[in-house]
């Protein structure tokens, strides 16, 4: 019997790598990344303003009054030039900011003992809910006659308006802390000094930032109207006196520089908002 030897065995080939992916650098792909959101945000603007400009020009509307956009960007950049816009926006930033920061010293310290100590809660309801349900800006002829027409009435309007929507909100806040945390807390043996700086305040932090940016937009408008009452400098005497001389670009111009003004306030608060309350979770979806 012969013995065949077997042939030896071919090696077998590694099957070919698949081909390496494109690689994009990282920095650029957070630049495309957050191009294409700030894209997506502005498509309603951008839509707007096409509007805009297209409708005046279209004979849609009268040009005299709705002018097309790049008039009123050129009224708005000929003010800023002049300095004129400039005047305006301080003396309205400066009585707005003062107001919403004496209304925040003020009215988050009383909404907290308002939210946490039930009788001075009762004591005040009566008062809060008679005040609350006045606008401010029918109290506007009541502060002119006590204070005048100076700058004290105008930041104390300012005060007045933007004090509700955070002392409501901060008591609003406070008394929505769940209490299953609360019970967890004491059960750990916290006091009351330590649960409120540790559970209360931590909680209410969001409902708080809520009243505030509420605050912001409500310094910017209450503001606004009162420049029209006795007033020589502020974007509201801009827009007042631009209607009264006819001159509908500037008018639209001041208009623009207050939404834009707002927009900017709101968007400070939100990024504040997200600094003290770093622990809560995203759960909005794309």
């Amino acid at each position: 019997m012969v013995d065949v030897a077997a042939p030896p065995a071919r090696p077998v080939a590694a099957p070919p790598a698949p081909p390496a992916p494109a690689v994009v650098p990282r920095r650029t792909g957070r630049l495309l990344g957050r191009g294409g959101r700030a894209l997506h945000r502005s498509a309603a603007l951008l839509a707007l303003a096409a509007i805009w400009e297209t409708v005046p020009r279209a004979g849609l509307v009268d040009r005299v009054f709705l002018p097309p956009l790049s008039e009123v960007l050129a009224a708005w950049w000929e003010l800023l030039r002049t300095g004129q816009l400039a005047d305006h926006v301080g003396a309205s930033l400066t009585r707005s900011l003062t107001g919403l920061a004496l209304a925040v010293v003020t009215a988050i310290p009383l909404g907290l003992l308002i939210g946490w100590y039930r009788p001075l809660a009762d004591l005040l309801s009566p008062l809060l809910e008679v005040f609350r349900n006045t606008a401010a800006l029918a109290l506007l002829p009541v502060f002119v006659l006590i204070l005048g027409l100076g700058e004290t009435s105008k930041i104390a309007l300012v005060v007045y308006a933007c004090s509700w929507p955070i002392l409501l909100n901060t008591i609003a806040g406070v008394k929505g802390v769940d209490p299953l945390l609360i019970r967890s807390a004491r059960s750990m043996g916290l006091n009351h000094l330590r649960l409120f700086q540790k559970v209360i305040l931590p909680a209410s932090v969001p409902t708080v930032f809520t009243g505030v940016r509420l605050a912001g937009a409500y310094s910017i408008l209450v503001l606004v109207a009162a420049e029209m009452v006795g007033a020589k400098a502020g974007l509201g005497y801009l827009v007042n006196y631009a209607q009264y001389n006819f001159a509908i670009p500037d008018m639209y111009a001041g208009i623009i520089t207050i939404s834009a003004i707002g927009l900017v306030v709101n968007q400070l608060l939100v990024a504040g908002e997200r600094r003290f309350s770093t622990w809560r979770v995203d759960v909005t979806t794309a």
